[in-house]
């Protein structure tokens, strides 16, 4: 097992791609603590990674508070004794066309996709650091090199990656490798919930602008998070990997 009594927080693992990777983790071994502003998508989850034996607790609440992102690494030490990797995946969308974009509809994304990934970064970071051993994975997207109606999202995404890139340079020395995932078209709740003239769009033109034709899964995503997380990454940091099909080539 690539995770065996390794501890993971994956923030926003209710369902859609951070279900993907809490359900591939525990299938590796790892302990889990799962995290969604949804009690009922969190308890869920955990049982479904009980039910395979493994094991999990949930955390609910919203990285926009840093309490309950602290709340994550202390459960993880009461649970399982310590943090080895955090994947900070949660992550939530307003888009409208930028001059019609509310302060609110900024303020949220914002708060949520940024600051949020920075409170998992900084709190589990402690603990990482403490121990000179970490895996600190954030999820990105392709949109953050720019998309209409996202300019909130695109700005999040790319402030992601900036932020990788120097907690990288940061946490390099204590032994913990800080990377991106910039996930492509990626068939979750998320993009289901898009409007249907919108996706009927998206498939039209899916053969010319995703090389490998398809769009993406959750267990996509999930399995390179799988690699990041193991120590067949150990030399690896620093790095944004675009798991899109090709679509940004």
């Amino acid at each position: 097992m690539r995770l065996k009594d390794k501890v993971a927080i994956v923030t926003g693992s209710g369902r859609g791609i951070g279900e993907g990777i809490v359900l591939r983790f525990a299938e590796e071994g790892a302990k889990i603590i799962v995290n969604d502003v949804n009690e009922a998508d969190a308890k869920s989850v955990v049982e479904k990674i009980k039910a395979k034996g493994g094991k999990a607790v949930a955390v609910v609440g919203s990285v926009a508070s840093r309490e309950v992102v602290q709340k994550m690494v202390d459960t993880a030490i009461k649970e399982f004794g310590t943090v080895d990797i955090i994947v900070n995946n949660a992550g939530i969308t307003r888009d409208v066309i930028m001059h019609k974009m509310t302060d609110e509809q900024w303020d949220q994304v914002i708060a949520i996709n940024l600051t949020g990934v920075f409170y998992g970064m900084q709190c589990a970071g402690r603990v990482m650091r403490e121990k000179g051993y970490g895996k600190i994975i954030n999820i990105s997207s392709t949109s953050a090199l720019g998309n209409v109606g996202q300019v909130n999202y695109s700005a999040s995404k790319a402030g992601v990656i900036g932020m990788t890139k120097t907690v990288a340079k940061e946490m390099g020395p204590k032994g913990i490798n800080v990377n991106a995932i910039a996930p492509g078209m990626i068939w979750t709740d998320m993009m289901k919930s898009m409007p249907k003239e919108t996706l009927q769009q998206m498939d039209a033109m899916l053969p010319y602008i995703v090389p490998l034709n398809r769009k993406g899964s959750p267990l996509d995503i999930a399995n390179l998070a799988l690699f990041l997380a193991s120590d067949e990454s150990s030399f690896i940091t620093g790095q944004v990997i675009f798991c899109d099909g090709g679509m940004k080539i």
